[in-house]
């Protein structure tokens, strides 16, 4: 019998190549994504994703969507209570694991495993230590379909926001870049794939500057105008 896990979800492709493995694997059942929202502009946390886009997202997977709500100036210790209270909630109903697309950062997966020790949980690395050119590419092979919505301009040119992620944007990164924007580089939405029943469809609006470095390129729903 498959063990019922959640997932964390960004609505980006590490996600989506994390989702991918573990259905594979046939040994795990999603039974809920989670999100990180920042309400005061119901988006995702650091992707700048609309909310209405995840949850297009999860309705094309099957999926529950669960969010951790947050405000735009919320400390980690605001961020690790609520995810907390979300959690806990799922730790009460048997479930005991995490799965995250990270890839290399050990610092950031020790994080994930003392925070997740706390509450009786433990996390699951579907991707990790998988050459990053090589699962951009099997990403791309596989038939995903993706779309940069942040791009960190002391990283990376801004440009490279609202562009397709495809081989001439790899082929675009600067050679110090990662291929998986595993450093901060990019953020990313995917919008069509294997994983999906049907294709998320959006408009792209203008490009955003925020903190005199981040590039946010607005994904709009359905190709409805609405503002920042």
């Amino acid at each position: 019998m498959a063990e019922k896990i959640l997932l964390s979800w960004s609505g980006g492709k590490d996600s989506a190549s994390t989702l991918y493995e573990l259905r594979k694997s046939n040994n795990y059942e999603i039974i809920a994504l989670i999100t990180t929202i920042t309400e005061d502009y119901d988006r995702v946390s650091m992707h700048g994703v609309r909310r209405t886009l995840v949850e297009q997202q999860a309705d094309s997977l099957g999926i529950k969507l669960e969010t951790v709500l947050i405000s735009r100036n919320a400390s980690n210790q605001v961020y690790e209570a609520n995810l907390s209270l979300v959690l806990s909630k799922y730790f009460e109903l048997g479930i005991r694991n995490v799965a995250f697309g990270d890839l290399f950062l050990e610092e950031i997966r020790r994080y994930r495993e003392d925070f997740l020790k706390n509450i009786g949980m433990q996390g699951i690395f579907p991707i990790w230590k998988r050459n990053t050119r090589e699962l951009a590419e099997t990403f791309l092979n596989l038939g995903f379909k993706a779309v940069i919505s942040c791009v960190d301009s002391v990283l990376i040119d801004k440009s490279l926001a609202g562009r397709e992620f495809d081989e001439k944007f790899l082929l675009d990164l600067p050679s110090k870049a990662d291929p998986c924007g595993e450093n901060g580089e990019f953020h990313s939405f995917v919008y069509e794939g294997p994983i999906f029943k049907n294709p998320i469809h959006y408009s792209r609006g203008e490009v955003v500057l925020r903190d005199n470095r981040f590039y946010y390129c607005d994904l709009i729903p359905n190709s409805r105008s609405i503002s920042w």
